[in-house]
């Protein structure tokens, strides 16, 4: 699913303008990234929760060259799914 699919599914589920859904989707994308941005985690009532979750310093392998390198850290986004989401895909 795109996002173009997710505006048309709001505009005909919410019977607003297409462009008024896609403001609507924008919107909400943006406070879950801002949100994600300042480490907080972004919980969703039967959906999941997002949270940033922090990598430490590593040794790695360039997998062309079989050098050895250092991969630096950094934060992931991670997602969980809720309890009634996973029942719900697992039927």
């Amino acid at each position: 699913m795109t996002k173009n699919d997710l505006v048309n599914a709001i505009t005909e589920k919410a019977n607003l303008a297409k462009n008024e859904a896609y403001e609507v989707l924008e919107e909400l994308l943006g406070l879950i990234k801002g949100a994600l941005e300042s480490e907080e985690d972004v919980k969703i009532s039967g959906f999941g929760k997002f949270e940033v979750k922090r990598k430490q310093e590593r040794r790695g392998r360039n997998p062309q060259t079989g050098e050895e390198i250092t991969i630096d850290h950094r934060k992931i986004v991670s997602f969980k799914p809720s309890a009634m989401f996973k029942e719900r895909m697992n039927g």
